[in-house]
């Protein structure tokens, strides 16, 4: 039975990348790295039938493949009682990474920003992009009114802060999915170990969210996702044209989110674990989401270039957005300079095409 099953590993993490990916949503690189880190720090040990490597895969497995613990039994030759177990085990042990893998962003302009005149300097202050994804959720039968908001099932609402790699620098899970964002933004903004923002930094937000300190909104009841240059669907004014640049930035965090649900099919399926294993997962998933972005390229981010953006932009659903002043006048102020440079640009590249 060992050699069966020890064969049967070999097939999925000794093989080749193409197969490591396929089955545990890595590759063999950070996929043994992260066995050897946990087994560093003591979060799992190897056991007298199981090894960190199997207990590892088998939890990857479940979450990338929204497997059932019968079909793992089934499939690795292990009881249900031992799938269940390493399961908790290896959930707890990554959840004991938080500090390290989940880490605020860094207070240096990014280069995405710094590269590109579109975004440069007008948003040279910016550290990432803030937004709420629903994510399925199971629960008691009384409190499912709470967690159906606008989707017709129950979710749980989970805000998330990225950065411009694509990773999470900040996550809040387990909110009803009747919450408005803003109200859970307020919420992880009081919380002792809370979302933090840095004196002059801010945050790119949707236009739920109020435009102040710390969180810049596109402008309410202007057209958002417009194409700069070709066709029809382009900027009319300094409006349009700061919610295109800003949508193009912000789509950063949808990005972040459908490679995370992609990766992770478990957090895209009806769950069948307890609410809080389900609010455990997503900070796993996000965990684990990150790690493997730090050890190099990955096929499951969607290219840009690829990358449809939501088109739906939210509105305040009954609770007060008020502007501050001061913010809403610096947007006023880089929406003004956005147009005035794209209009000096387009005049001078006219004037040479007439030489």
């Amino acid at each position: 039975m060992d050699e069966q099953r020890q064969h049967n590993l070999n097939l999925i993490y000794n093989c080749n990348d193409v197969e490591c990916v396929n089955m545990l949503r890595m590759r063999r690189a950070p996929f043994f790295r992260l066995c050897n880190l946990l087994r560093e720090r003591n979060l799992l040990r190897d056991t007298l039938h199981c090894c960190v490597e199997e207990q590892v895969a088998m939890f990857v497995h479940i979450v990338g493949h929204n497997q059932r613990f019968r079909v793992i039994h089934q499939n690795w030759r292990r009881s249900i009682e031992t799938v269940s177990r390493h399961f908790k085990e290896v959930l707890y042990a990554i959840g004991e990474l938080r500090q390290d893998m989940i880490r605020p962003p860094s207070t240096e302009t990014p280069l995405k920003i710094m590269n590109s005149s579109r975004w440069y300097p007008y948003f040279k202050d910016c550290v990432g992009a803030i937004d709420g994804t629903h994510i399925y959720a199971r629960v008691p039968q009384k409190m499912q009114a709470a967690f159906r908001g606008r989707k017709h099932y129950t979710t749980q609402n989970v805000l998330a802060a990225v950065d411009f790699d694509l990773k999470f620098t900040y996550v809040l899970a387990g909110w009803e999915g009747s919450a408005h964002d803003a109200t859970i933004l307020a919420d992880a903004l009081e919380r002792a170990d809370g979302l933090r923002v840095e004196q002059g930094k801010f945050y790119l937000v949707d236009a739920g969210y109020a435009c102040r300190p710390g969180f810049l909104p596109p402008y309410r009841g202007t057209r958002y996702h417009l194409k700069e240059y070709g066709g029809r669907n382009y900027p009319t004014n300094p409006r349009e044209l700061f919610n295109l640049r800003h949508s193009s930035l912000r789509v950063t965090v949808e990005r972040a989110f459908g490679a995370l649900k992609n990766r992770f099919r478990i957090i895209d399926n009806k769950p069948f674990h307890p609410f809080k294993t389900q609010v455990k997962l997503v900070l796993a998933c996000c965990i684990l989401h990150n790690w493997i972005l730090g050890h190099g390229v990955d096929e499951i981010i969607p290219l840009e270039s690829t990358w449809v953006p939501n088109v739906n932009v939210p509105n305040a659903h009954g609770i007060a957005m008020d502007d501050n002043a001061a913010w809403a006048h610096i947007r006023d102020e880089w929406a003004n300079a956005m147009w005035a440079n794209k209009v000096c640009t387009l005049r001078q590249w006219t004037n040479a095409m007439m030489i």
